[in-house]
């Protein structure tokens, strides 16, 4: 883009020359005055169409500023283009007559001192591009800057929260280890009262077994006691009655005796029935 204006704005410049030219032919007497005019015009639309193709270039560089500088290429282009129908204009006029020559060398030192601005323009128009550059890179920076803080604050806010979850996960682990310390604890202790328990009544039956047995034993012997004892009274009763039969047997013997002792006395003595 900036060689194809470049190469245009030299055109239009060897344009003016050749039509420079043809008006120097058929100048006034004062054609000298016009020749030293013309080259001034073509050096200012030459310098015009250079930094209309230099900021072109600086245009095609800053990204973005582009659409600006690409319009004020364009205006200069324009100012270009009106400098050079200007330069022409002054040449016709130069080839009239003296005043014009005159005139179109005002007009040139105008179209100088417009170049000059011109110039200035794109100076000033590279350094604003410079500086919107040189700002875009700032934040550019300044961006990258915040980013990287955002993402350290961002790593540092997961490191955190993994950290947290890992010192959460480790005391849920031993909270869990506790209980189930305390669950195994309490099991075994609920198991040793179980088993107390168990060995509490297995030795209360076997002492109730054991004391019923004795109290069995126990009534057992007064039972058999109570039994010996009637069996005893029984046995005496009988030896009792028995002796008192004996008695009574040997009483009616002793009875029987003394009487079979007094009938044989009696007769013996002759009186047998003892009168």
């Amino acid at each position: 883009m900036p060689k194809k204006a470049k190469s245009k704005a030299k055109s239009k410049a060897k344009l003016s020359i050749k039509n420079s030219k043809k008006g120097r032919r058929a100048a006034p007497p004062k054609r000298r005055k016009v020749a030293v005019s013309i080259p001034v015009l073509e050096a200012a639309a030459t310098k015009a169409a250079d930094f209309a193709a230099k900021h072109e270039a600086a245009a095609a560089e800053s990204k973005g500023a582009a659409e600006q500088r690409r319009s004020d290429a364009d205006a200069a282009r324009q100012e270009v283009t009106k400098l050079e129908t200007a330069a022409k204009k002054a040449k016709r006029d130069a080839a009239k007559s003296a005043a014009a020559i005159k005139e179109a060398n005002n007009g040139a030192a105008k179209l100088d001192a417009l170049a000059k601005k011109a110039r200035r323009e794109a100076t000033g128009r590279e350094a604003a591009a410079e500086r919107a550059r040189l700002a875009a890179a700032e934040k550019a920076r300044r961006e990258a800057a915040q980013q990287a803080k955002r993402e350290a604050a961002e790593k540092a806010r997961l490191e955190t929260i993994e950290r947290a979850k890992r010192k959460a996960a480790e005391k849920a682990e031993r909270d869990a280890a506790r209980k189930a310390e305390r669950e195994a604890a309490r099991q075994a202790k609920r198991e040793a009262a179980e088993k107390a328990k168990i060995e509490a009544a297995e030795r209360a039956q076997r002492e109730a077994a054991e004391k019923a047995e004795r109290e069995a034993a126990r009534k057992v012997e007064r039972e058999a006691a109570k039994e010996a004892k009637r069996e005893a009274a029984r046995i005496a009763k009988i030896e009792a009655a028995a002796g008192a039969k004996r008695q009574a047997a040997e009483k009616v013997d002793a009875e029987r005796e003394a009487a079979e002792t007094s009938r044989t006395r009696g007769r013996r003595t002759g009186n047998p029935g003892g009168r």
